[in-house]
């Protein structure tokens, strides 16, 4: 209880009790004066006993106190000399004023007064607003708290922790799944024995390897393994790149068709079964880009590695057929459909468009095409489209779209399986119903729950999947002159006339469209360019520059189309001695946009998805954005050097 208040308190008692006294006194020498006197004095000696008790207590308090306080100072002194935290206080300039002799401790040093804490601590940002920071010192990790105010550092060693907090991270379980890609086409046309030393080869291979990096390795189907190991194996492997994949496609590749692997890997979190089913989904997205790669979903992170290599075509009819089927059964069972391509459609995502709405119309149901902003490589096209007397009716805003939404509505996305690259991602939200057709390898944003998905990377363009289509809808098909075209130059266009990713089904597909009324005049009409592009891409042209011995790169100051830049990338990788192309320029929408171009030695695709892009082996493109070209030039060096360090620049 503090002095004061009791000190007041006896104050006021011996107070009152005397009043109360005096009064009572008072009293009784009315009558009694004698006896009044002798109560005066008995009063006053109690009084004075009581005040005396009273110092007395007050006294034995204080030197309670003090003792006390004594013992608690002495106690924190002896505390922070022993405490196993350094402490240090530091002058204005950063020198140490005084430590406690744990901090010596910790830094082994004698001669510490005076000295710079920047000197002892180089890495300790002193500009920075977190509070606590950790920091390694020789062999140690520090976690240092500083309060600036006070100019005070108080130094934790925390190595034990962090060393225990890595063990735990490196022996976090990964479960991932090996898929052998094309075993079945690989093997057509091997004898038995061939196919069984094959086989023998690979497995054995694959079994050294798992052996080798210790991890478990179980196969529980022809083409299927499932392997578990720790995170520390699996950096090992992201470090390596999962060498496997290369070693396994140099090992077959005296065969007509290459064996290739694809990889789903799961790990960062911890529940079992998310684990599988996060494996599970990552093989999905390593087979649905073209296999040969090995996707890893950690946590919220997805990395892709390998994918060196073209998708090995392995569409059949059957499966065409069965997807056909299906949608025609979907799209009767619509009130309408809706089908809308990628943000600023090409000629592909038209076309394509153009061909769903054909099997609309088919099966007697209502379509339309969304569309937004045109592309300038489709101005052509849609002058034809708006002089046809049927199609120009079909095509509607998103906002009208939008409205349009019912229960029964079917959505059809072509040319794109993200709804944030659609024309207008809320009808994508607002359907239930929704059908992917596309031909891009697929990546990590995805439509969720699609009633039918339909995304081949092994085939040229999504115009080609909907001929494809089409000729299962119905046995007798009469396709209009412009339908037919349309289709036909989205073929065209995405395989460069036929020179990229083109395989037999392309050509099949092709040869459809012809019998049905496709024109290669009016194609090559819409492909036309105008003069002043034609002169734009030349002066671009002449501003390339080469790097790393074959590869091409040209920089516009000014802004350009994304369709000019494309075609400059196309033109550059014509060039003699030329593998791949990369353009940059400011598009109209003020992003910083790159296309690239290969002829297939390089996987440009990888290169695009390290700066936040995507798209095929040969052919992709990023959009930056808060930087100028010439930054995102540096970028794309930096990253360009890293895949030379990794052996993906070669040819």
């Amino acid at each position: 209880m503090p002095k004061f208040s009791l000190s007041r308190f006896a104050k006021n008692y011996l107070l009152v009790f005397s009043l109360f006294g005096l009064i009572l006194i008072g009293i009784i020498a009315i009558d009694h004066w004698l006896l009044a006197v002798v109560f005066l004095i008995l009063l006053i000696l109690l009084i004075n006993y009581l005040y005396q008790t009273q110092v007395r207590f007050q006294k034995e308090l204080q030197k309670y106190i003090s003792t006390i306080s004594h013992r608690v100072k002495r106690a924190g002194s002896d505390v922070l000399q022993t405490i196993p935290v350094g402490t240090v206080l530091y002058d204005e300039a950063g020198n140490i004023e005084w430590f406690n002799p744990y901090f010596q401790i910790l830094v082994g040093n004698q001669e510490l007064i005076g000295k710079p804490l920047a000197e002892i601590f180089p890495s300790l940002e002193w500009d920075s607003a977190a509070r606590k920071q950790t920091i390694p010192y020789q062999d140690k990790t520090y976690q240092i708290e500083m309060n600036k105010e006070e100019r005070l550092l108080y130094i934790t060693d925390i190595t034990e922790y962090r060393q225990l907090q890595e063990k735990y991270q490196n022996t976090r379980p990964v479960f991932g799944i090996i898929h052998l890609d094309n075993l079945d086409e690989v093997a057509q046309g091997l004898d038995e024995l061939s196919r069984s030393i094959l086989l023998t080869e690979v497995v054995s291979l694959i079994n050294d390897w798992a052996t080798e990096l210790d991890i478990y390795l179980r196969r529980y189907a022809a083409d299927k393994f499932w392997i578990v190991m720790t995170e520390h194996v699996l950096k090992k492997l992201e470090t390596t790149r999962f060498d496997i994949l290369d070693r396994i496609r140099e090992m077959t590749s005296d065969n007509k068709i290459p064996l290739t692997l694809s990889i789903g890997i799961g790990a960062g979190v911890e529940s079992l079964i998310e684990l599988g089913q996060i494996t599970q989904s990552s093989l999905d997205i390593a087979l649905g880009r073209g296999g040969d790669q090995a996707a890893v979903k950690a946590g919220d992170r997805l990395s892709f590695y390998g994918g060196k290599t073209n998708a090995v075509e392995k569409r059949n009819r059957v499966r065409a057929r069965v997807i056909s089927q299906s949608l025609k059964d979907l799209i009767r069972e619509s009130d309408t459909v809706l089908i809308m391509g990628h943000k600023t459609p090409d000629m592909d995502a038209i076309g394509a468009s153009i061909g769903v709405l054909k099997a609309v119309h088919i099966h007697g149901k209502t379509g339309y095409i969304v569309l937004d902003d045109a592309n300038p490589s489709i101005l052509t096209l849609l002058d034809e489209i708006h002089r046809h007397e049927k199609l120009p009716q079909y095509f509607i805003t998103p906002e009208r779209a939008l409205n349009m939404v019912t229960a029964k509505t079917l959505l059809v996305m072509v040319d794109t399986h993200k709804p944030s690259l659609t024309i207008e991602p809320k009808i994508v939200a607002a359907c239930r119903r929704i059908v992917v057709i596309d031909h891009h390898r697929r990546g990590e944003e995805i439509v969720k729950d699609p009633v039918l998905m339909y995304i081949e990377p092994y085939a040229s363009s999504t115009s080609e999947l909907v001929t494809e289509l089409l000729q299962y809808q119905s046995d007798q098909i009469e396709m209009d002159r412009l339908e037919a075209t349309a289709l036909l130059a989205g073929i065209v266009v995405d395989t460069k006339s036929f020179a990229f990713r083109t395989g037999a089904r392309t050509f099949e597909a092709a040869s459809f469209l012809r019998r049905n009324s496709a024109d290669p005049a009016l194609v090559q009409k819409l492909l036309k360019e105008d003069i002043e592009h034609f002169i734009q891409r030349a002066e671009l042209v002449k501003k390339a520059r080469i790097a790393f011995d074959h590869i091409a790169i040209a920089v516009a100051k000014e802004k350009l189309g994304q369709l000019l830049i494309a075609q400059t990338a196309d033109t550059l990788l014509n060039m003699s001695g030329i593998f791949a192309s990369f353009v940059i320029s400011v598009r109209p929408d003020g992003l910083v946009g790159i296309s690239a171009r290969s002829l297939g030695q390089i996987n440009v695709q990888t290169i695009m998805e390290r700066l936040g892009g995507g798209g095929h082996l040969t052919n992709a493109a990023v959009q930056l954005e808060g930087i100028d070209v010439e930054e995102a030039e540096s970028r794309l060096m930096e990253v360009l050097t890293e895949v030379q360090k990794e052996g993906g620049l070669s040819v």
